[in-house]
């Protein structure tokens, strides 16, 4: 009977060592046995960027890159951007099941009365340049935001947990549109609590001199979409920065900064701009075969497609280019679609990207839509945080309860200079 366990031979002394398995991996730290000499600090794994190294275990998201799977705590992304809200999916992130009726309004009311931010945030947000990035306003906003909650100090008071988990999450959208408002030169628009989480943004990003604002139904409920799918995606690099920084036990605001300013990164959160950029650049589908091939020819990049994980279209980019057609009924089509459409159709006929595996990812539709929605490009990123807030809280809390986590450190492999002598500066040449 075979045993879940990996044998290795050290060529280098001769040694073989049985290492356990579960869950398809082996702990790094088993390998420190492996070593030449007593003094020796034993085998470390070497993995820039954590290509095949997991750092946690988590039940919140599932993701099988090579069939384009993703659930948010078993339930399919698709079943729940048809049927789901986008604060019902942020109940279901945070607690591990869908909630009762009476569960959900419950969240739903906190979260609701908490979207109102201090005034002095407003004198805060008053004081960034008015050409000052929204992400950048935003990033700098969360973090001092623990200056105004200091309880949040207390990760391991359970009832202060939620509490900061609610004013995360309502205060978002907030901090979102006061943000934009700002760079605009428009008032602020408070939040209105009888409208749903994606129409209360809207109205605090749109509202002009009408007494009440009503949002467009099909456009609050393709934002809705667009945040669930959002949400959460495993392991990523907003996320990893989430853990990294609540590792250290510091308060939600700070980490989730720390998770925003990963996102605000053109390889993160700001893909779907650098699409725009790229279909402008483009202008026509009579140049798109002329484009492709400079990009074969590895000129540059082509944005929004391939993804680290998926392997196969990326399901999210499937739901997000139905939507499209919804946002376009009411908003008219953005003519950047007609060139995205056939650059895919080109780029999915040619091996070159087939072999690949380069299919449209998230990032692909998004900004199409976001901009027939007449949000400004450098809006994108925040809109993306906003989604993501639920499930960069989740993480965090997942990661404080799991006994196993400890403080994020990595190892290095030295390649400096060997001990040196310091001299003083009139010796040195």
């Amino acid at each position: 009977m075979s045993k879940s366990t990996l044998s290795v031979t050290d060529n280098r002394t001769g040694k073989t060592y049985e290492l356990p398995i579960q869950d398809g991996t082996i702990r790094a730290v088993d390998l420190r046995q492996i070593k030449v000499a007593s003094d020796d600090a034993g085998l470390a794994t070497y993995d820039p960027g954590f290509l095949n190294t997991a750092a946690c275990r988590s039940a919140i998201s599932y993701i099988d890159g090579d069939k384009g799977i993703l659930r948010y705590r078993g339930y399919p992304i698709e079943q729940l951007a048809e049927r789901s809200t986008f604060l019902e999916t942020a109940y279901l992130l945070l607690h591990g099941e869908l909630p009762s009726a009476a569960e959900l309004d419950s969240w739903v009311y906190n979260v609701t009365h908490h979207t109102i931010v201090h005034e002095s945030i407003k004198k805060f947000i008053d004081g960034f340049h008015h050409d000052a990035h929204p992400m950048g306003v935003f990033v700098s906003t969360v973090a001092a935001l623990s200056t105004f909650y200091p309880e949040a100090k207390q990760i391991t008071n359970e009832t202060s947990r939620w509490n900061q988990i609610f004013r995360l999450i309502a205060k978002a959208p907030t901090l979102a549109a006061f943000a934009y408002r700002h760079s605009v030169g428009m008032p602020y628009a408070y939040p209105d609590n009888d409208l749903s989480y994606p129409g209360n943004f809207l109205n605090m990003m749109f509202k002009a001199t009408e007494v009440k604002y009503t949002p467009n139904k099909t456009l609050e409920h393709a934002l809705d979409v667009l945040f669930i799918l959002h949400a959460d995606h495993e392991q990523n690099c907003s996320t990893s920065a989430m853990r990294g920084v609540g590792s250290s036990h510091a308060d939600p605001y700070s980490a989730m900064a720390a998770a925003a300013a990963a996102l605000y990164g053109p390889l993160h959160g700001g893909a779907n701009e650098e699409v725009l950029k790229m279909l402008r650049e483009i202008r026509s589908k009579d140049n798109i075969p002329a484009y492709l091939e400079r990009v074969k020819r590895g000129e540059f990049r082509l944005f929004g497609f391939g993804h680290r994980i998926y392997k196969s279209y990326d399901p999210r980019a499937k739901l997000i280019k139905r939507v499209a057609e919804e946002v376009f009924d009411v908003t008219g089509k953005n003519p950047l679609i007609d060139i995205a459409m056939e650059l895919e159709r080109i780029a999915l006929q040619e091996d070159y990207f087939v072999t690949r595996k380069l299919y449209p990812n998230v990032d692909f539709y998004s900004g199409i839509i976001y901009e027939a929605m007449k949000f400004p490009t450098d809006m994108f990123p925040v809109l993306f945080a906003i989604g993501r807030t639920p499930g960069w809280l989740a993480q965090w809390q997942e990661m404080l309860l799991d006994k196993e986590q400890k403080i994020a450190r990595p190892h290095q492999i030295y390649t400096g200079s060997d001990k040196r002598d310091y001299v003083p500066i009139e010796n040195r040449s």
